[in-house]
């Protein structure tokens, strides 16, 4: 395993990869790894030759301070954790102020619509911090290949977008979701629920079950207002959004199209923990 927190010294090593002509594989974290992150970096080692994993809780993708203070963070834990699955990973953990040399603020992108919908209304200019912080780490590391979970995958589609406008030379590799036992997807802020709120949480993966379910015989409209009634009746959850969406605009349907593809998306909070999670209908 190597770790480098600077710039100048992955751009060396990467630079001696390149040229022996090997296949370069990106997976972006923020760290508190879990299973879903280690299934990326195995699919990045199946499709690559080397893997660069970053480590860093991104600023500008916070639209609230005390968000951004909570993030959990454990980097030698992850270190450790990396090295015992995959010692052949290259780890940047970079400062804030040397990644973004000097002003620590994000660019404004047009991401065209599939910015403003969902967590685009909710967070206001997380995407532009997304995409600044990819921006910086795509020209830092040059990837052939770059790894996502479709648990973000609004995001998903932000990332490609990006690569689109940048012209950046990366290929955006999609990654299922990875599901705990009671089907909660798993995401690092899984860390900040207790034993009890775990379990609950269970409830947003059944929910989204049982939609799909709904889907194959009512309209779009009927089957978003049921979930929405069904969270409304659970007294542990405040539902931000409940959303049936085109998979490729983002854009939420009242009627299913024929040759179009749906995803149902939500995000609520449960305690003080927001919890996203989406399913392909």
């Amino acid at each position: 395993m190597q770790k480098t927190s600077q710039k100048a010294e992955l751009i060396r090593l990467l630079s001696s990869i390149r040229e022996q002509g090997e296949v370069l594989g990106f997976v972006p974290t923020m760290g508190a790894l879990h299973q879903g992150h280690l299934s990326l970096v195995e699919k990045a080692f199946c499709e690559c030759d080397k893997v660069v994993i970053s480590i860093f809780v991104n600023p500008t993708q916070f639209d609230k301070k005390t968000d951004l203070e909570k993030y959990p963070r454990d980097l030698e834990k992850d270190a450790k954790l990396l090295e015992e699955n995959f010692p052949e990973i290259i780890i940047f953990s970079p400062d804030a102020g040397e990644l973004y040399e000097g002003e620590i603020k994000s660019k404004h992108f047009d991401f065209g619509l599939i910015s403003e919908a969902m967590e685009g209304k909710y967070r206001p200019g997380h995407f532009d911090g997304v995409g600044t912080v990819l921006e910086l780490f795509f020209d830092i590391i040059k990837p052939n290949k770059a790894f996502f979970g479709e648990k973000d995958f609004q995001q998903l589609q932000i990332v490609k977008k990006l690569v689109e406008i940048t012209g950046q030379p990366v290929e955006i590799i999609a990654c299922p979701i990875s599901r705990e036992k009671n089907g909660l997807a798993m995401s690092s802020r899984n860390q900040l629920l207790t034993k009890n709120q775990w379990e609950e949480a269970g409830f947003i993966y059944q929910t989204l079950q049982k939609t799909r379910t709904l889907f194959g015989t009512k309209n779009a409209t009927f089957v978003a207002e049921w979930a929405r009634g069904e969270f409304a009746q659970n007294p542990h959850f405040e539902l931000e959004y409940f959303e049936i969406a085109d998979e490729e605009t983002l854009k939420p349907t009242a009627e299913k199209k024929p040759g179009r593809k749906y995803r149902a998306f939500v995000a609520a909070k449960l305690g003080n923990v927001r919890l996203i999670d989406n399913l392909a209908l």
